[in-house]
């Protein structure tokens, strides 16, 4: 007994020793000054983490408003003081750090939900072919124009930067690994809400409802005979909701079971869809039609889907032919220089056979007349 005595005299003179650690808890001013920056300090949304939607305001100007426009500036002396506060409002987790990610194209287009499109051949062919004629104008524009398409060219460039420049990048946020308040440009995410009044106003009349629903005998007589009869007139509208969604489906199988599948006939078609009130009402009817009205209309039908099948395999043909076809394109339009050419080569021949056939001609009259001759005298002397 008398050892149990002196360890827990030990244990109190060690007690007594150790500072006593008061609750550490926020203030009443923290509390104050987290209200004035959430009303005063112009703050941001933007996502947190990639999933949750947060609101965030930036150090600086949170040190800047409460040393010039709030009623603790007299109270602050200089920017280190603000800092220490708020870093101390920090630790008792009034908003945290973080830091600030720009978000690329492609994340923005995920989070959208949009797609690249995917570019045919074709298109990425005809496209090219553009871009071509496109780089070629360009550049007999500019061996024809002068210093002032510089000037333009100089002018739209500026324009472009102007633009860009304006077009902010979006930021979204991720915790920061040393969790302290820096007089900085750094993003701080709120923690702490403040309860609004209109959720005050709503709780207490929620309370009084409750407790006027409980205290339904004690009401007069001609009230709770209104409530009595009020119940049985919604009970009545529940009844009817529950009975037309029956007559609706009935009315739908006979019309769906004879046809095969062919006719749907919906009465009230919107009653049970996610629409409002008097929208769920109308149109009274729906009626399609989902069978085919003829032989030929099912024979379209079956060589669309053979087309269809066999057009993935025709791309490729397809885009053979196309080669091919503008390879021939490029020699018919080289192969009537080489056809004039040929022409022009084969008249020059045709004039030099005339040449020589016209000579050949004439030296045979002439050898012929010398003969007629010859023998004429011959003649004479014999």
């Amino acid at each position: 007994m008398a050892e149990r005595r002196k360890s827990r005299k030990r244990k109190n003179e060690i007690a007594s020793l150790e500072p006593k650690v008061a609750p550490d808890k926020p203030s009443k001013e923290e509390y104050s000054v987290a209200k004035w920056i959430r009303n005063n300090v112009p703050s941001k949304k933007t996502k947190f983490d990639r999933a949750h939607n947060v609101e965030y305001f930036t150090g600086s100007r949170a040190v800047d408003a409460l040393l010039e426009n709030s009623p603790w500036s007299s109270v602050f002396e200089n920017r280190k003081q603000v800092s220490q506060f708020l870093d101390q409002m920090l630790r008792h987790k009034f908003f945290h750090r973080a830091k600030k990610v720009v978000i690329s194209e492609e994340e923005l287009n995920k989070m959208r939900g949009i797609k690249k499109k995917t570019k045919d051949p074709k298109d990425e062919k005809k496209e090219d072919k553009e871009k071509k004629e496109k780089e070629r104008e360009k550049e007999d524009s500019k061996e024809s124009k002068d210093t002032v398409v510089i000037k333009d060219e100089k002018d739209d460039e500026r324009a472009d930067d102007q633009k860009k420049s304006k077009k902010k990048p979006k930021v979204r946020l991720e915790m920061h690994m040393e969790q302290c308040f820096v007089d900085c440009n750094d993003a701080y995410v709120w923690i702490y809400e403040p309860i609004p009044v209109y959720y005050w106003f709503f709780g207490t009349l929620v309370v009084l409802g409750a407790t006027a629903v409980c205290l339904f005998p004690l009401w007069p007589l001609t009230i709770r005979h209104g409530v009595y009869y009020l119940s049985i007139a919604a009970a009545g509208f529940l009844v009817f909701i529950l009975a037309l969604a029956i007559i609706r489906m009935i009315v739908f199988c006979l019309l769906w079971v004879p046809t095969l599948g062919r006719c749907h006939l919906w009465l009230l078609p919107n009653l049970t869809a996610d629409v409002g009130f008097f929208a769920s009402f109308w149109p009274l009817y729906q009626y399609d039609y989902y069978g085919s009205t003829s032989s030929s209309d099912k024979k379209g039908s079956k060589k669309r889907k053979r087309k269809d099948k066999d057009s993935d395999s025709e791309d490729a043909a397809l885009i053979q032919s196309e080669e091919k076809s503008e390879e021939t394109q490029e020699e018919t339009q080289e192969s009537p220089k080489e056809e004039t050419q040929v022409e022009e080569s084969l008249s020059n021949t045709e004039r030099k056979d005339s040449c020589d056939s016209v000579e050949a001609e004439e030296g045979s009259e002439e050898g012929s007349e010398s003969e007629k001759s010859n023998t004429g005298r011959d003649f004479v002397m014999v």
